[in-house]
C-alpha cells in the first residue's frame, strides 16, 4: 500500500488544521482588513507591516517565539493555564494558534485589496439611500469582495497545508496530534524511506498546483466581473 496508516492520519490532521485555521482567519481578519482598507490612521502602516511580518520572518524564528510565549512560564502559557486550558505547546490547538499567526497575511492582504477595490462610490450611494454603516458593510462591501474571500480562503488553506517550521517548533512530531504531512515527509526522509516520502511529496506538489490554478481562475473571474 503506497500510504501507511500514519500517512493517512497525517493527511487527515493536516486537512483538519488547514480547515480550522482558514475558517478562523476569515472571521478574524475581515474586520482587520476592512479597517486597513478604510482607515486614515497613522498606525495603518505599522499594523500593515506587523501583519506582513510572517512573509519575511523565518518560520523557525516565529515558531521559537511562539514556543517561548506558550510555554508554562510564557505570558500566553500563563494566561491559558489561568483560564484552565493548560498549555498549548505540543497540541493541536497550539498548531492552530501558530497557523493563525503564520498565515495571517495570506488572509488579510487579499481581503484588504478586495475592500480597497470597491472604492467609496458604492458605499456613498448606499448611504444616500438610507443604509447605515452595518447595512453598507453586509449588503454592499461583503458581496462585492467575494473574490477576495475566495482568494483569502484558498491561500490560507494552501499555506497552512504546507507549513513546516512553525508546526515543528510548536508541535514536534506526535502521531495523531501534531504530525502533519510536512512533518511526516521529514520523518520518512530521516528514516531513508524515500518511496513513502515520494508519495506524500508528490501529493503536496499536485495539491499546490491545483490551489494556484484555483487562485488564478478566481482572479480571472474577478477581473471579468469588473470589466
Amino acid at each position: 500500500m503506497p500510504l501507511s496508516h500514519d500517512d493517512i492520519t497525517a493527511i487527515g490532521l493536516t486537512l483538519k488544521l488547514a480547515l480550522v485555521t482558514t475558517m478562523l482567519l476569515l472571521v478574524l481578519c475581515t474586520p482587520l482588513a476592512w479597517w486597513l482598507a478604510r482607515t486614515q490612521s497613522r498606525w495603518q502602516a505599522l499594523v500593515s507591516a506587523l501583519v506582513a511580518l510572517p512573509l519575511v520572518l523565518p518560520p523557525t524564528v516565529l515558531g521559537f517565539y511562539l514556543l517561548i510565549s506558550l510555554s508554562p512560564n510564557g505570558w500566553l502559557g500563563s494566561l491559558t493555564q489561568a483560564l484552565g486550558l493548560g498549555t498549548l505547546v505540543f497540541s493541536f490547538w497550539g498548531l492552530v494558534l501558530g497557523s493563525l499567526v503564520y498565515s495571517l497575511p495570506f488572509a488579510v492582504q487579499p481581503l484588504q485589496h478586495a475592500f480597497e477595490n470597491i472604492g467609496p462610490r458604492p458605499l456613498e450611494v448606499a448611504a444616500t439611500l438610507g443604509a447605515g454603516p452595518w447595512d453598507r458593510f453586509f449588503t454592499v462591501a461583503l458581496p462585492q469582495a467575494r473574490s477576495g474571500f475566495l482568494a483569502a480562503g484558498i491561500l490560507s488553506f494552501a499555506h497552512t497545508v504546507g507549513e513546516f517550521g512553525v508546526v515543528l517548533m510548536l508541535g514536534g512530531s506526535i502521531a495523531g496530534q501534531t504530525r502533519v504531512v510536512s512533518i511526516q515527509i521529514y520523518d520518512h526522509v530521516e528514516a531513508l524511506a524515500y518511496p513513502q516520502a515520494h508519495w506524500l511529496a508528490g501529493g503536496m506538489v499536485a495539491f499546490s498546483l491545483l490551489a494556484l490554478l484555483a487562485l488564478n481562475l478566481t482572479r480571472r473571474g474577478a477581473r471579468q466581473s469588473l470589466a
